[in-house]
């Protein structure tokens, strides 16, 4: 199968530390690969572990190869370190030229992430960056040394199976925690807000909306998603409105005048005036709506 024509220089989205949506497809659908790009998504992942079954992985582990030789751009999930199939889904990988940022194999997403050594040795194997996929209590516990660990480009949740680790519920409140400790140790080790976790929802946006601002406002900044009619609603969730852009061009204008200054009421001080030139960052490098994409 030829892969889908990349995005034009200069396409937003496409490098992993500044994407917001990550969508998965199956490692054994190669008929899907080329959809899943058109989809507009930031990143796409071709999983090879969950949405894959047993009998399948070695011949979806060929395809994802087989299509990323050929010029297609994207993300690999392996199988979690103590799988049998693990050392070979990287192994794989690792003759695989990544080209440039922006084409070939972008990154690896290593599910079940605990281990830093582990995630950096992956890092080197295949030679590009890894994402360290955090699904366990263990894994929330070694969030600051994952965050830290050579190779790593970002963390992300895998919060249903890590509800399954604590044997809690899935809930907001449930996994609170591990969200913001996330967040906290993304930031402490200058890597970009993590990746949330998926929304299984397919048919009901107000409650994709709902999570996506929800965790926007924890501070995640990207988002794991299951089916490509969740690209956009993510992207706009992620676009400053109108309203957040006209506030922050008038603290910059304010701010710009010198001395003690208010807008709106507030106070402009140097954390409102960071906030402000942050929220124009973001809409400056927003992506294009994604085109609408049938259903596989």
């Amino acid at each position: 199968m030829t892969p889908a024509h990349l995005p034009e220089a200069g396409a937003p989205g496409p490098v992993v530390q500044e994407a917001r949506s990550f969508l998965f497809v199956p490692g054994d659908r190669p008929e899907r690969f080329d959809k899943a790009v058109a989809s507009g998504a930031d990143v796409v992942i071709i999983d090879l572990e969950d949405a894959v079954a047993p009998e399948a992985k070695s011949s979806a582990r060929d395809a994802a190869v087989a299509w990323l030789a050929a010029g297609g751009r994207a993300a690999v999930r392996v199988n979690a370190a103590d799988h049998p199939e693990h050392q070979a889904d990287v192994a794989a990988l690792a003759g695989i030229s990544s080209g440039t940022p922006d084409s070939g194999l972008l990154t690896v997403v290593l599910p079940k992430a605990d281990d830093p050594a582990i995630a950096s040795g992956v890092a080197a194997q295949a030679s590009v960056p890894v994402i360290a996929l955090v699904e366990s209590a263990l894994g929330i516990v070694r969030a600051h040394e994952l965050a830290s660990a050579t190779g790593v480009s970002r963390l992300a949740f895998g919060h249903l199976d890590y509800a399954v680790d604590l044997g809690s519920g899935n809930g907001r409140e449930a996994v609170l925690l591990a969200r913001s400790t996330l967040v906290i140790a993304s930031r402490a080790a200058g890597l970009p807000g993590p990746i949330d976790g998926v929304t299984t929802a397919l048919d009901d946006t107000e409650v994709l909306a709902d999570d996506l601002h929800y965790a926007r406002d924890l501070g995640l900044t990207g988002k794991l998603l299951i089916h490509p009619k969740q690209v956009e609603p993510t992207h706009a969730a992620h676009r400053p409105s109108d309203e957040e852009v006209a506030w922050a061009q008038r603290v910059i204008e304010a701010a710009a005048a010198g001395g003690a200054v208010r807008v709106d009421g507030d106070m402009v001080d140097a954390p409102v005036v960071a906030r402000a030139e942050g929220i124009i960052a973001r809409a400056g490098s927003a992506a294009r709506p994604a085109q609408p994409v049938e259903d596989a």
